[in-house]
């Protein structure tokens, strides 16, 4: 698996995590950071996020099979 592959699933698992668990509002708060919980917990970040590392994770794959 290439880095730009384990970038995009990872980014993908994470913000997967963020938007089915309480993750992100326990990481806030243990970091101190709860007055940016009000812009990240929101569907249209998280889903926008998600879209991306998933879009990422489908290049890497199409990259890598395209140039073995």
């Amino acid at each position: 698996m290439g880095k730009l592959q384990a970038f995009g699933v990872g980014g993908a698992v994470l913000t997967g995590l963020c938007c089915v668990t309480p993750l992100l509002p326990w990481t806030f708060s243990a970091l101190g950071l709860t007055g940016l919980l009000g812009y990240f917990y929101r569907d249209d970040v998280l889903y926008t996020a998600l879209a991306g590392f998933l879009l990422l994770t489908g290049y890497a794959i199409w990259r890598r099979k395209k140039n073995p």
